[in-house]
């Protein structure tokens, strides 16, 4: 079942939002988007973001920001960031964000083929991962919802796990047979 979470475009720069956008339409999950740090506060509070294209440097709120105060919240703090920059290598802001768990910083201008690859892997793993939560939390339920019935277990068979193991075979296996000999 394809999820219907948004892949989240915040960028201050509506040319770069709409060529982010063309580059990103190919993967075919809904786009949203949004122009400064709170509008992006706002859309991923109200949920179905699967995953976050930000902008570091941004009027207002800036992108280490948006990423500091979704670490903080329970259900944003596992949202997968891809942080984009216009500025050259920074160490300091390098290790900030994987300080931060940002998934990946990305220079601009990106290459789209790129780009759209590392954005469909992080977010089919993110919901991947959303979906293995659901079915633990399922299974969790259903083994509460059993465990005030009986349990009986077979008084046949193997007492350990390990008495299942056929043993192994101590005798050397043949060699090969050698073509054109």
């Amino acid at each position: 079942m394809p999820s219907d979470d948004a892949i989240l475009i915040v960028d201050d720069h509506e040319d770069t939002l709409y060529a982010l956008e063309n580059t990103l339409a190919p993967l075919g999950h809904r786009i949203g988007r949004a122009t400064s740090g709170d509008a992006a506060l706002k859309q991923i509070l109200r949920g179905r973001v699967g995953l976050l294209l930000l902008d570091v440097r941004m009027s207002g709120v800036e992108g280490l920001d948006v990423v500091r105060y979704m670490r903080r919240v329970e259900q944003t703090q596992h949202i997968p960031v891809v942080l984009l920059t216009g500025f050259g290598p920074d160490p300091e802001l390098t290790a900030a964000a994987f300080a931060l768990g940002v998934a990946d910083l990305v220079a601009k201008p990106v290459d789209p083929w790129a780009l759209r690859t590392k954005i469909r892997y992080l977010y089919d793993a993110h919901q991947r991962q959303l979906a293995l939560e659901r079915e633990i939390r399922d299974l969790r339920t259903l083994v509460e919802d059993r465990a005030d019935l009986p349990v009986r277990l077979p008084r046949t068979g193997p007492t350990h796990l390990d008495a299942r193991v056929p043993p192994q075979r101590d005798t050397p296996r043949a060699a090969p047979a050698r073509e054109g000999t």
